[in-house]
């Protein structure tokens, strides 16, 4: 299996995989022909990578085209599992459309950057003030029902399987549990309800590497994100190494593309095999 990597420190327990920096990518094109798979490209690289060099892709483009704005990931979620999304609007930043919910939304509320990642660009809203200077920040107005929670899961993706997650319980200097933001890493049994969701979000949308964030009220789970580059602190403390798990899943997707009624190189394993267990 021939793999070229865009990201160094992603690669850096792959056997003999040749790593070419993204700016570089076109000077390489021999090389990226000749690849199985190509790794963890830039985002920017992606359309040319699937469209022009028709390359097999790890992460899903799937995985990156919803984890890069919250706003698709959100409608996504809705398509996929509406009861399990928190009330959320958004909106086109506008003086009327900011009123409209500010007057919708039951206080506090959170308020989200829709392209952010670790914590960064969420707002608690307590008070007109909190809103109005999160309007003056944003294009697009994201506000979304605060969840009476201290703590929520990371669940994380491989491939088509839940390899594993835990608990981060939330920081003492705020709301956030992100580990980036001050958030702890528990260990603990986690729900199968969450697990169920997870791998529903996943398989009927084609992502096959992601870290879930998960919020259970009152044993029900609720999906907030997902980050297809999530943070490894947790993942390594408690997962342990990644690299068997996305090397398995490369060998198996690979070996699947190759079968007569197999999927297109456009096409991850995951994205079409299983139907059946999607509306489980």
């Amino acid at each position: 299996m021939k793999l070229i990597s865009f990201d160094a420190l992603r690669t850096l327990n792959f056997p003999a995989t040749p790593y070419i920096k993204p700016d570089h990518y076109l000077s390489h094109e021999t090389e990226i022909n000749a690849a199985d798979w190509l790794l963890f490209p830039e985002y920017w690289q992606l359309n040319v990578m699937r469209y022009a060099f028709k390359k097999r892709i790890f992460p899903s483009p799937a995985s990156y085209a919803f984890g890069y704005n919250k706003v698709e990931m959100t409608r996504a979620f809705m398509a996929v599992a509406p009861a399990h999304v928190p009330y959320t609007l958004i909106h086109g930043n506008s003086p009327e459309k900011a009123d409209e919910i500010w007057q919708k939304m039951p206080l506090p509320f959170v308020a989200k950057i829709p392209k952010s990642s670790m914590g960064e660009g969420v707002f608690l809203i307590e008070s007109l003030a909190d809103w109005h200077l999160y309007c003056l920040q944003t294009d697009t107005l994201y506000a979304q029902e605060y969840l009476p929670i201290d703590r929520d899961l990371r669940i994380v993706v491989i491939g088509d399987k839940v390899v594993g997650g835990y608990w981060r319980i939330q920081s003492d200097n705020g709301f956030h549990n992100n580990i980036a933001r001050g958030g702890v890493v528990l260990e603990g049994p986690i729900p199968e309800a969450a697990i169920r969701l997870v791998l529903k979000l996943a398989r009927t949308l084609g992502i096959d590497h992601a870290g879930f964030d998960i919020a259970m009220v009152d044993h029900y789970p609720f999906v907030l994100e997902f980050n297809r580059m999530f943070g490894t602190q947790g993942i390594n403390k408690l997962i342990g190494d990644t690299t068997p798990m996305i090397l398995a899943y490369l060998a198996s997707a690979l070996n699947d593309d190759d079968q007569p009624d197999g999927p297109n190189n456009l096409t991850p394993k995951g994205l079409r095999r299983r139907k059946s267990a999607v509306a489980a």
